[in-house]
């Protein structure tokens, strides 16, 4: 299961994993795990590895804040002359105002559509021509908008002032806001057809209820009657220097850097200090079932969880192994089981989310709907055992080591070091808190692992959402509660 965030679930190409799915390891890459034996299966691969803990120092940026209140963070590497910045504008969808929740999504996605001097073509041409690119993204459910450029260092003043003039002054044309709106409706017609879109759309919204958390995507309703005027009016309200920050990283100096900036976004204005949304949020207090009926299904899609942590709690690091172990790798116990050894699925995953507010902690899946009851069987079967014996030595050791590698492999990564930085600035976290990401790893022990395990994947308490043939599957689901039908489209909900 790859490593994703909210961040990067909303724009990809941001290059921003500011919270949400995650193994705990930045820039996820595959890897290896000595040889086990579990149900049978063995797992193959083993690599050499030092077995002390890795020790690093990961490079502190040079800093400034411009007059206007932005805040430049700078990573200089001469290897190569390349340059990356990535803008991160506080808010995201979680400013949206209640009765316009995505206005922030469709913002971000339509800032480099045209500007007061440019169009939308020139601005791509003009792109290309430099060798450079533009990108932007943000989610319903984000903290962050982000707004990344790439480019070479010899363009640097030049790439510099077409990302300026977009960010400034995007114009928002209504016809491009009318093409969004069909490419919306034509993609949320497709991802709707797809029952893993539909039982993680309806999984998101039983355990957020109206919390912006729990959207993938906005409402229909609230796309459909977006303007210029509401995209303008949020624009105008958060994208402000004061209430942004940027991270560099490439072939430039902090000199070179800041003047740049200055003379590029010299009409860059202070604004009023962004609000700072709180919304109320609480557990799920016992367990539900619920099904979307798909007639003549051959498959069952599954999630099973409940609500997590926000990523600064000190739960962070024992759940990224238990993570790990439990459904974070093709290694993992529900891999192992369900797939290797059973063969009910092409895949299973556990994944856990976080951001400034509690995420989720769920596993996924999707099963042949005649081996459901044995699925879900060893689905529970796993999550009971986490919980109540302790992770062997070896199994241990060997999601430590893959954990610490990835990580150590992502160090070679400008996108995973933005990221860092990023998640470090977002969260207030030491400016230590990279280097010692090791060592909180390699501290984690199986009481740990136990505790947050018995903690958050309480049976008593797990939310299941099901997607397949209520006929064929509804006694299954009725050992584990009461089965609730449930609409496929959130709009539909009664």
């Amino acid at each position: 299961m790859k490593t994703l965030t909210r961040f990067s679930i909303f724009m990809a190409a941001a290059l921003l994993p500011l919270s949400g799915m995650t193994q705990g390891s930045p820039g996820a890459t595959p890897a290896q795990a000595e040889p086990a034996s579990i149900s049978g299966v063995e797992i193959k691969g083993k690599a050499p590895v030092n077995p002390e803990t890795l020790r690093v120092r990961l490079p502190r940026p040079q800093q400034a804040t411009l007059e206007n209140g932005l805040r430049v963070y700078l990573l200089e590497d001469s290897k190569l002359p390349t340059f990356s910045l990535q803008f991160v504008v506080e808010g995201g969808g979680l400013a949206d105002p209640a009765d316009k929740r995505g206005v922030a999504m469709v913002t971000a996605s339509l800032l480099r559509e045209g500007t007061k001097e440019r169009t939308s073509r020139e601005i791509a041409e003009q792109l290309a021509t430099l060798g450079a690119s533009f990108s932007a993204g943000a989610s319903p459910s984000s903290g962050e908008s982000g707004v990344a450029l790439h480019g070479l260092s010899e363009h640097f003043a030049a790439t510099l002032a077409i990302g300026a003039d977009v960010i400034l002054n995007a114009s928002f044309p209504q016809s491009e806001i009318d093409k969004f709106k069909t490419r919306f409706a034509s993609q949320l017609e497709y991802q709707r057809s797809l029952p893993s879109f539909v039982s993680q759309e309806r999984f998101m919204g039983v355990i957020y209820g109206d919390h912006p958390g729990g959207l993938i995507v906005p409402p229909e309703s609230v796309i459909a009657s977006l303007s210029t005027a509401d995209l303008a009016k949020y624009h105008q309200a958060f994208y402000t220097p004061n209430n942004t920050f940027v991270i560099a990283h490439g072939d430039l100096t902090l000199k070179q850097l800041t003047s740049q900036l200055e003379k590029a976004f010299a009409g860059w204005r202070k604004g009023e200090s962004s609000a700072d949304p709180r919304f109320a949020l609480a557990a799920p207090d016992k367990a539900r079932v619920f099904i979307i009926d798909r007639p003549g299904s051959v498959q069952t899609s599954l999630r099973v969880g409940t609500l997590g942590i926000p990523r600064a709690s000190e739960d962070y690091f024992p759940m990224v192994v238990m993570n790990h172990i439990l459904g974070g790798s093709p290694a993992s116990r529900l891999f192992t089981n369900l797939r290797e050894d059973k063969g009910y699925t092409y895949g299973v995953s556990s994944n856990f989310t976080g951001s400034s507010f509690p995420g989720v902690v769920f596993t996924a899946t999707d099963v042949r709907t005649e081996v459901t009851e044995g699925a879900m069987h060893e689905l529970f079967s796993e999550l009971k055992r986490i919980a109540e014996e302790p992770v062997s030595k070896q199994e241990l050791e060997n999601a430590k080591r893959a954990l610490v590698g990835r990580f150590a492999l992502s160090l070679d990564s400008p996108q995973s070091l933005i990221s860092n930085l990023a998640t470090q600035k977002i969260y207030g976290f030491p400016d230590d808190y990279w280097d010692t990401y090791p060592q909180h790893i390699e501290a984690v022990t199986p009481k740990d692992i136990q505790r947050v395990a018995d903690k958050y994947l309480d049976p008593e308490k797990l939310q299941i959402v099901a997607v397949g043939d209520a006929k064929t599957v509804g006694d299954v689901l009725k050992k584990y509660g009461v089965v609730e039908p449930m609409p496929s489209t959130p709009s539909a909900s009664p």
